[in-house]
């Protein structure tokens, strides 16, 4: 771990924006099956950043990720707040089709279960380490449930599991894996999230890595260890002073990390996203009209008009070369990119769309439309520049049939002049694409399952893809079985091996196919 000194040292650097050297001149492209690092900050605004706007608060870090990297325009995330975003951003469903689709304030929080496949276990499968540092937000607080980080991909977990619990930023206790780790309530959680991820880093390892970082930076309270250093001496409110701290210290924790990854002798190899999973909040005493958090765009937190949902999203690696992308993407495009990038089938039925191609320039599908959905509060689609907002019944004075607002992004961002009237007919359309796009999950069984029954494994690798997999061969540690010829996508194999003996011996399932002419392999502990 980080000693405090040090800590500070690296923090001091990172402030005066010196920590991340110049980058190389070419960029030779990203390779095959390159590490993974998303950088998920909670409740950080359109505006907060100095690449797009930002003139109070000092992110120089990030804004120099933004200058080498690519720099998207136009990111949603996947709700405008917490628990439905992350959903959507691990899943790649938007919040009309995920498991979680709304905030414990919203009424009973679903958790993730085992029908959820999340862009960890995707990757797992394929061979990757894989971590996760931070805060969750999907309860229950118990390990060994389906929900639980472990259980969806993540071999190793420390942090926050319940949403709630985030909001504490000096615990009593945090999680590591299927364990309670008791603190004294003195040290700063992002602190040690950071420590983990740098041991996670300095590890190394044959194998590629995926490392998720979704720190609970700047989320309400406004809480900072000691002052508020730059900003301690503004003329502001304390709840502002320390949010723009907090704001500061989370740019630091990315230069830091980018660092670490430039020490290991793995940057060249490494892509980093960093985005943010909804808006501005307005909470304890921070007003964001102060620091212009939304920029452009109509409301924050909570809100489905474009300042709710619209978020940074940066892609650096020195690979890529530096650009700009308008074209709308959204967080739960993140799944689909990463199986991409790491050479794995994309699930199908997926609300997301691999953009792999916007980050070296070649082009990428794009999205007909895009979909907000919470329940019983208010719903958004945008096609093309048209967004229509729904208000449910009773909801934001919108009356006892709710309300309707349709408007032209092209002509107005800002979401000011609502066009309904004008356009019944639009309205009509786009009510009714809105209303098919809510259902239940519409995702197919992926991957490879196990089950112990009567002294067999029994191994079952289900093609959940879009793609016919050939020459299927499934195996127990040295055993194997040559299958099928082919599976279809919607289509399963299952074969029995027989329990290996030997206690604490570590059991391997694995599948070897073909998917579109790449040979693949996967593996899964029993």
């Amino acid at each position: 771990m980080i000693d405090g000194p040090s800590r500070r040292t690296l923090l001091a650097g990172s402030l005066a924006g010196l920590s991340l050297p110049k980058p190389a001149l070419a960029a030779p492209g990203l390779p095959a099956r390159p590490n993974i690092l998303v950088i998920l900050a909670d409740d950080l605004g359109w505006g907060e950043i100095g690449s797009q706007g930002q003139r109070l608060i000092s992110t120089p870090n990030l804004d120099r990720l933004a200058a080498e990297g690519v720099r998207f325009e136009t990111a949603y995330s996947g709700a405008p707040l917490c628990a439905p975003s992350r959903c959507a951003l691990l899943t790649g469903l938007h919040a009309g089709h995920g498991t979680v689709r709304e905030n414990p304030e919203g009424g009973p929080q679903r958790s993730l279960n085992d029908a959820d496949l999340t862009f960890a276990e995707l990757l797992r499968l394929s061979g990757y380490r894989t971590a996760c540092f931070g805060k969750w937000g999907f309860g229950p607080e118990r390990p060994g449930q389906a929900s639980h980080p472990n259980e969806r991909g993540f071999e190793e977990f420390f942090g926050y599991i319940g949403h709630a619990h985030a909001h504490q930023y000096f615990p009593k206790y945090l999680w590591h894996n299927g364990a309670k780790v008791r603190l004294d309530g003195r040290q700063y959680a992002p602190d040690l999230f950071l420590e983990r991820a740098i041991e996670f880093i300095r590890r190394g390892g044959d194998d590629p890595f995926l490392l998720y970082f979704p720190t609970n930076l700047p989320h309400s309270p406004s809480v900072i260890p000691g002052d508020a250093g730059r900003y301690e001496n503004r003329p502001w409110s304390g709840p502002n002073r320390r949010h723009a701290a907090q704001v500061a210290r989370l740019d630091a924790d990315v230069a830091t990390l980018v660092r670490e990854l430039r020490a290991a002798g793995v940057a060249e190899r490494t892509l980093v996203l960093f985005t943010s999973d909804n808006g501005p909040h307005s909470e304890k005493g921070v007003t964001p009209e102060l620091f212009d958090s939304n920029g452009p765009w109509r409301g924050d937190k909570r809100d489905v008009y474009e300042g709710g949902i619209r978020v940074p999203l940066i892609a650096w690696s020195p690979a890529l070369r530096p650009r700009v992308v308008k074209q709308p993407v959204a967080s739960w495009d993140v799944l689909p990119t990463l199986a991409d990038l790491a050479g794995v089938p994309v699930p199908a039925h997926l609300d997301g769309l691999s953009f792999r191609g916007l980050l070296t320039g070649a082009g990428a599908r794009k999205h007909d439309h895009l979909v907000w959905n919470r329940p019983r509060k208010a719903q958004a689609i945008r096609r093309g520049r048209w967004k229509l907002v729904r208000f449910a019944p009773h909801i934001a004075g919108a009356g006892p049939q709710g309300r309707v607002e349709l408007y032209d992004l092209a002509t107005d961002p800002g979401e000011r002049r609502d066009l309904a009237g004008e356009r019944p007919a639009l309205v009509d359309e786009l009510m009714s694409l809105l209303d098919d796009s809510i259902g239940p999950d519409p995702r197919l069984p992926y991957g490879l399952k196990t089950e112990i029954t009567g002294g067999q494994v029994v191994v079952t690798l289900y093609n959940g893809s879009s793609v016919p997999w050939r020459e299927v061969e499934l195996g127990l540690n040295r055993a194997r079985a040559r299958t099928m010829p082919r599976v279809d996508p919607g289509s399963a194999i299952s074969v029995g091996f027989a329990l290996p003996g030997g206690s604490g011996r570590r059991i391997t399932a694995r599948a070897e196919f073909d998917a579109g002419g790449r040979s693949l392999s996967f593996r899964k502990a029993v």
